[in-house]
């Protein structure tokens, strides 16, 4: 089963330089984070649409979240990358 795992991670490898790509290895010591992870989510409403970006510094170990609500009227990815930038300046 050795040379399987170790056929995998040469392949793994070879697509990681092709593509840009890091495979995560958790064994491995990694750096300290200092960027924090922003994630969004979608939530359905009565007359529109919740959106939710929450943000997790991993620096302070907290978590950030702000709520934007989108009409039915309104055009969802606009209105998801206008928030976006406004997060991303954050």
């Amino acid at each position: 089963m050795k040379w399987l795992r170790r056929r995998i991670r040469r392949w793994l490898a070879h697509d990681e330089e092709s593509v840009g790509l890091r495979v995560h290895d958790p064994r491995e010591q990694s750096r300290p984070y200092s960027d924090p992870v922003l994630n969004f989510r979608i939530y359905s409403a009565e007359n529109g649409k919740i959106l939710e970006f929450s943000r997790y510094d991993h620096v302070k170990d907290r978590t950030y979240s702000t709520n934007y609500i989108i009409n039915k009227d309104e055009n969802i990815s606009e209105k998801v990358d206008k928030c976006l930038k406004v997060e991303l300046m954050r």
